[in-house]
């Protein structure tokens, strides 16, 4: 059950997060909003218990665990594109975005391979 609401908040930050986004593309007014202030606080740190409680619940702190580090060095990473796409504009704003994107892509690959950088 864990493992599956860890997969929703993940769905629900990345969707959050490319929908944002498009709001402050074109309808920035729209970010103003209390709601919309709050979820993706909410939504994160979900996702961010689910997952440290994973680690510890599959015991992946035992072996080989560098993928674990490289997972946290790339949401790092997408967290920094991220809030650079998100007070960037015009180009700026979509390198940082594709890069944010990239960084979730890594981050997918090392959570199914289980290897990572490190």
């Amino acid at each position: 059950m864990l493992k599956s609401i860890h997969m929703l908040f993940i769905l629900l930050s990345v969707g959050g997060f490319m929908t944002r986004i498009m709001l402050a593309q074109f309808k920035p007014a729209c970010l103003q909003a209390k709601l919309g202030k709050i979820a993706p606080h909410v939504i994160d740190t979900i996702l961010l218990l689910s997952g440290i409680a994973l680690v510890f619940q599959g015991n992946w702190m035992a072996g080989e665990y560098g993928w674990i580090i490289s997972k946290l060095i790339m949401l790092i990473a997408y967290i920094g594109f991220g809030v650079m796409a998100m007070r960037s504009t015009g180009i700026k704003r979509w390198i940082a975005f594709v890069l944010a994107l990239a960084c979730f892509g890594y981050i997918l690959v090392i959570a199914i391979s289980k290897h990572g950088f490190i």
